[in-house]
């Protein structure tokens, strides 16, 4: 049988990785929650981060849903210049009892839109900062189904839940995992806020009095990039020995 010349064996090496990290590149860019945890009870500040994974549009739009069922009392945006923020609130069955208060509300839907001339340009990506609380103490996660829109009409439906023992989905919902709060501490990963900040829900007031946990960079993403990177890197040391060895054997036959 006649062997691949050392050339061809290089180009096919090259052609193999290139295409382990073309069908690696879609699957890191899900719209997710930064940081991915919070305690349980408590208030934090998270990010969803948004990165644009069309090549020819623009992303102009995110429509980010609040889960009712289990309903954040404090939801509050922080202002992005360049976007315009809307609140949909939803009339709650049972009210919410938050700082001695009942609460009949709650924010059910977050709407950035972009202004004329501005959207997240195809390789790139946006975070839209917000703080919520107090998180419920009797759940394991919140899943937020979230639309993404184009600026050529294309809406990316970020909705699918993961299941366990299943594969990722392809379009996943960005999730909050909740944690218990370690013993000893109280409940919440931020300071508690006011009663009548609790009651607000619009997100129109700026900043938020709750200090953001720091961003978790071991996200699954990179994980997944980390290793298309050490599966490429496998097969172009495989593609250069593969080389050297034939460079070897002819000098030898020489």
């Amino acid at each position: 049988m006649r062997s691949l010349s050392p050339r061809r064996t290089a180009t096919v090496a090259l052609a193999a990785a290139a295409a382990v990290v073309a069908l690696a590149g879609p699957a890191s860019a899900h719209v997710t929650v930064n940081p991915g945890s919070a305690d349980q009870g408590g208030y934090t500040a998270v990010d969803f981060r948004v990165p644009n994974e069309n090549d020819a549009a623009g992303t102009v739009k995110l429509e980010v849903n609040l889960p009712l069922d289990h309903p954040l009392a404090s939801v509050r945006t922080q202002p992005l210049p360049g976007w315009t923020v809307t609140v949909e609130k939803a009339k709650l069955d049972k009210p919410l009892k938050v700082h001695g208060n009942d609460v009949n509300e709650a924010v059910s839907k977050i709407t950035w839109t972009a202004d004329a001339g501005v959207k997240i340009a195809p390789g790139q990506f946006q975070e839209f900062r917000v703080s919520l609380g107090p998180l419920p103490a009797d759940a394991d996660s919140l899943v937020f189904k979230t639309l993404q829109s184009y600026e050529n009409g294309d809406v990316v439906r970020w909705i699918d839940e993961a299941k366990d023992g299943q594969p990722e989905p392809a379009k996943p919902a960005p999730v909050l995992k909740l944690t218990k709060a370690p013993a000893g501490e109280s409940s919440g990963t931020t300071a508690t806020a006011s009663p009548s900040a609790a009651a607000d829900g619009h997100g129109h007031g700026g900043a938020t009095p709750e200090a953001a946990p720091a961003d978790d960079k071991a996200s699954d993403s990179t994980a997944r990039v980390l290793g298309v990177v050490g599966i490429v890197v496998g097969v172009i040391g495989t593609a250069v020995g593969v080389l050297g060895l034939r460079r070897r054997s002819g000098g030898s036959a020489s």
